[in-house]
């Protein structure tokens, strides 16, 4: 990932997993944000993102620290939440394309 893009991912993982409100982005029970809303909400910021960067983003992380729903219409972090999200929703697992509950025997 080149370095603008690191910086535009430092900049989603501080919203996804700290402060949405900072940009007035909702997340929903489970930690999930409308991709389009924050694509226009980093606009709005003056960090324009493309769906090709935020694309990048994701798929080079070397963390996993983000995932999409399956048509890719909404966007979380993974883990580090310092938020409240409900740990009982769904976490979507992108290497397996579908949602999975959290099971304690794994």
């Amino acid at each position: 990932m080149d370095k603008s893009l690191v910086k535009v991912s430092r900049f989603l993982s501080f919203i996804l997993r700290h402060k949405p409100e900072s940009i007035s982005l909702s997340l929903d029970e489970a930690g999930w944000a409308d991709v389009s809303a924050l694509l226009t909400k980093f606009e709005e910021q003056g960090c324009p993102l493309s769906m090709e960067s935020l694309l990048e983003i994701v798929a080079t992380d070397d963390k996993g620290r983000y995932a999409f729903n399956a048509d890719e219409t909404r966007i979380r972090a993974n883990q580090g939440h310092s938020i409240n999200i409900d740990p009982a929703c769904p976490r979507w697992n992108r290497r397996r394309s579908c949602f999975t509950e959290q099971r304690p025997d794994f």
